[in-house]
């Protein structure tokens, strides 16, 4: 076992959806695929909706408003309750360690509460589905909680070891250094490491070259292939989920990117992409 793997990811995060659907079945399975790689343990954090009290007195008498908002409050404790019992089993199953933490928050306060608890962990896991509460989370993690996240579609995109092939994005940039030291471990797991690099859509300021990081990972024993993905008019997103499909990759390890305007963080257009429509699991540093 190498050093850096030693020093790896072996605490991770995995919040779960209680409202309005509870997280499904492959992405608890793709989540403990993550953790059987990495030899890691899983907290889980559950979070509960707390719905605010709506309504007056005409209409609560015609429609029960507090009657229907205590229902929906019930469903999402219930689908927290769901969503930890059926990852506890599977977490049994494959014989990985996991616990769980409870919380109840407004929707508002969803991405606070899992960032402060992403603080204490090695790396965050975020299943990215059809419902824009999970993207916000992943978003508000991602630069927030000063450790890396790893963002995964719902539905499972691949079959076998997640770590088999992984692609490294690379601009030369701040974030892209940053995401390439976190995934460290990830990457002296791999079978295989290619690193591209998308021209034609921006002009890249470095003097340096790609053999530096080609280099660098050698240190660590890693072994990298250098590419370049033509942007031929596609966004940097698309551009970079076309060259996973191709190249067969089980993930994609890149930074970052966003800018603070009236205290909000703006994302990058890459990075927007990548969050809100991950084709394939993406580790993301900041």
């Amino acid at each position: 076992m190498s050093e850096d793997f030693a020093m790896g990811f072996k605490d991770l995060l995995f919040p779960l959806n209680s409202y309005p659907e509870p997280t499904p079945a492959s992405a608890i399975d793709q989540a403990l695929d993550f953790a059987v790689a990495l030899g890691a343990s899983v907290t889980v954090h559950a979070v509960h909706v707390e719905l605010p009290h709506v309504g007056n007195v005409l209409a609560n008498s015609l429609l029960d408003l507090p009657g229907m908002v205590a229902a929906e409050r019930e469903k999402s404790e219930a689908g927290s309750r769901a969503a930890i019992a059926a990852f506890a089993g599977a977490a049994k199953d494959r014989a990985v360690t996991s616990h769980h933490v409870t919380d109840a928050c407004q929707r508002s306060q969803l991405g606070a509460l899992v960032t402060e608890q992403a603080r204490t962990h090695d790396l965050t896991l975020i299943a990215i589905g059809e419902e824009t509460g999970a993207q916000q989370i992943a978003e508000s993690v991602i630069f927030g909680s000063g450790r890396p996240t790893l963002v995964f579609p719902e539905q499972r995109t691949g079959t076998g070891n997640p770590f088999g092939a992984v692609g490294i994005a690379w601009d030369f940039s701040r974030p892209a250094a940053r995401a390439v030291a976190d995934a460290l471990p990830i990457l002296t797991r791999a079978g295989t490491v290619r690193i591209v690099t998308v021209t034609q859509e921006k002009t890249i300021p470095t003097r340096r070259a790609v053999a530096d990081l080609v280099r660098h990972l050698a240190c660590h024993g890693i072994e990298a292939t250098v590419d370049e993905e033509p942007a031929s008019g596609r966004p940097v997103g698309q551009a970079l989920g076309d060259y996973a499909a191709t190249h067969g990759l089980g993930l994609l390890v890149m930074g970052a990117y966003g800018h603070s305007r009236m205290r909000d963080f703006i994302l990058g257009g890459a990075t927007r992409t990548i969050v809100s429509q991950p084709p394939l699991p993406v580790l993301l540093s900041h």
